[in-house]
C-alpha cells in the first residue's frame, strides 16, 4: 500500500537555515534537507526503514542500499509500506 504522506517532520521553517532540495515523494513535491540518504529520508517521515520498499527514479532499492544512496534534487521517490492484519 502506498504511503500517503503522513506527518512531515521537515517543515520549511526548520529548513530555512539549511540548504534544501525539491524531490517528489509519492507524487507530491516535497522540500527536504539536502544531503539526506534514502534511510534518513524515510526516517524524516517517521517511517520504519525495515517496513518500507523504496523506489528511487523507477528503480527499487534493496534495504542495504538505503544508507549509501543519497537523495538528489529532482529525484522521484515512491515509499510503500506493508500493513499487517488479517
Amino acid at each position: 500500500m502506498p504511503w500517503n504522506g503522513g506527518s512531515e517532520r521537515n517543515e520549511r521553517s526548520e529548513m530555512s537555515d539549511r540548504e534544501s532540495i525539491q524531490v517528489q515523494v509519492n507524487g507530491k513535491e516535497r522540500e527536504v534537507q539536502s544531503g539526506l540518504s534514502v534511510h534518513e529520508l524515510v526516517e524524516s517521515f517517521d517511517l520504519n526503514p525495515l517496513l518500507i520498499v523504496v523506489e528511487l527514479n523507477r528503480e527499487i532499492l534493496s534495504r542495504d542500499q538505503f544508507k549509501d544512496v543519497q537523495v538528489s534534487e529532482g529525484d522521484a521517490v515512491e515509499l510503500v509500506h506493508f500493513v499487517g492484519g488479517g
